[in-house]
């Protein structure tokens, strides 16, 4: 008896029992097959609907039948497999219906749809997803090189900046130093001047000291001789008097006007005024060169890229035609029958009517004008240089080489570019949006509602900063919307 249990535990092995961390807990897969406390799956088989542990899935590696079955990674979800209706395995998918049925299904409600194999339609979709994968990496190696180039701009940006600055410092540094040595040597010489003048008083001055003392004591000699009382000693001793020198000194200098260094000081005032104005010019040209140096970045695509460049838009009452009212902080113009009374100024637009905006436009900017529906407005912009006086087209906006100009009536829109007009077609809006991109010489206008609408771009060069600008029509109003 104990030799044939020997042979028995030789043929099947001496299994032990299970440890603990080889049961299902409530989190895991529980094997279909065990009884009592159930081992954790192994895997589940989609033909047989189950989840077996290590032991009960054996037949699907060693018996026939089974080692066709698909396994998967174990699931919780195989019973969503089955049909309702028909208690089948949902071995086919209908394209039309776009659900996975059964094969009863599929002769009867699902009789006339598109109906494939599971399978099949599971290597249809997953050759798409190859493909969608394929693009999506084709994307993600572009934007990569989009990264590096950026990372590569940013570099070569930051470079040139510090190397502008290190320049400017030299530069001013060089000219704060020939500001010195010129305030040396203006300096020096006064005090060169300084020391010669004052030198040639002090020796004039001891020479009329010395001819005061001289003078004083001839004056004493003289005194004596008049309080002489005796005739005869008097005319005695009167031819024997020294004559009287002449004057070693000439009193032209007390009439003629002194010459101090009033005029070196009015000098250095005016060459310091030549400089704050040198200075002044030049540091305006040298900012806007500074705020139009950007990086190479894209185009904005929706109405948010936009937003980032908001810019906020307020009107010059300096500029504003008699007829036009400003109001809302100056952001909003409504053109009135009545003149309203503004005051004469060079910048003013005398016949025509229309203003501009106080801010300058350089850089990357974007502003949205709301106009109403039966309005018609004129959104431009314009270098500040451009005419104001007359009723010559060299004045209005969008008729002349200095101003573009959108015409937008609340039907159509037409753009204007000295005095050649262009008919633009887009979806009508209330409100029209303005991107400019000065040094890249991009100026755009959108029709802005839900979505955003290309009306027309000009590609160009600018040669100064620009200004918006609107011109009015008889009952109509504008306003700059508050973007931020």
């Amino acid at each position: 008896m104990l030799a044939a249990l020997v042979e028995e535990l030789k043929k099947t092995g001496l299994q032990a029992a299970p440890a603990d961390h080889c049961y299902a807990g409530p989190e895991e897969v529980a094997c279909d097959v065990c009884t009592g406390r159930k081992l954790k799956a192994l895997k589940s088989c989609l033909d047989c609907l189950a989840s077996c542990c290590e032991k009960h899935l054996q037949p699907h590696f060693q018996s026939a039948p089974f080692k066709k079955n698909k396994l998967v990674e174990p699931s919780e979800k195989l019973q969503e497999n089955i049909c309702s209706r028909h208690d089948e395995v949902m071995k086919m998918f209908c394209r039309t219906d776009q659900q996975c049925i059964c094969y009863l299904c599929s002769v009867e409600e699902h009789k006339d749809h598109d109906t494939v194999s599971a399978a099949a339609e599971r290597t249809e979709r997953q050759r798409e997803l190859g493909l969608r994968r394929q693009t999506i990496q084709q994307r993600v190696q572009d934007t990569e090189k989009d990264v590096k180039l950026l990372q590569q701009e940013e570099e070569a940006f930051n470079g040139s900046a510090d190397k502008a600055v290190e320049d400017s410092e030299e530069i001013f540094t060089e000219m704060i130093r020939l500001l010195e040595k010129g305030s040396s040597d203006v300096k020096q010489q006064i005090r060169s001047q300084q020391e010669t003048e004052v030198s040639r008083v002090r020796e004039l001055q001891e020479r009329l000291e010395q001819e005061i003392t001289e003078l004083k004591r001839k004056d004493q000699e003289l005194k004596q001789l008049s309080d002489t009382e005796d005739r005869y000693q008097f005319l005695h001793n009167y031819p024997s008097l020294s004559p009287l020198s002449r004057s070693t000194h000439s009193s032209s200098f007390r009439i003629r006007p002194l010459r101090n260094f009033e005029d070196v000081t009015a000098a250095v005032s005016q060459v310091r005024g030549l400089l704050q104005d040198i200075l002044s010019e030049t540091e305006t040209e040298i900012l806007t060169i500074v705020s139009q140096v950007d990086v190479l970045l894209p185009q904005p695509e929706t109405r948010a890229d936009f937003l980032r460049y908001s810019q906020e838009i307020t009107l010059d009452p300096n500029t504003v035609y008699k007829h036009l009212l400003l109001s809302e902080g100056n952001r909003k113009v409504t053109y009135m029958s009545e003149d309203q009374s503004y005051s004469d100024h060079p910048d003013r637009f005398t016949y025509w009517h229309q203003v501009l905006s106080r801010e300058s436009l350089t850089g990357r900017c974007y502003w949205e004008v709301e106009m109403g529906m039966r309005g018609q407005v004129d959104v431009s912009v314009t270098y500040k240089n451009i005419s104001r006086a007359g009723d010559l087209y060299e004045c209005l906006f969008g008729f002349n080489d200095k101003s573009w100009s959108l015409y937008c009536d609340g039907n159509s829109y037409s753009f204007s570019y000295n005095s050649i007009e262009t008919p633009v077609s887009g979806p009508v809006s209330s409100r029209v949006g303005v991107y400019l991109d000065h040094s890249a010489g991009v100026l755009s206008f959108y029709s802005v509602s839900d979505t955003m609408t290309l009306l027309h771009r000009v590609q160009t060069t600018f040669t100064q900063p620009l200004y918006a600008g609107v011109v009015m029509y008889l009952g109509s109003a504008a306003e700059f919307c508050k973007l931020k």
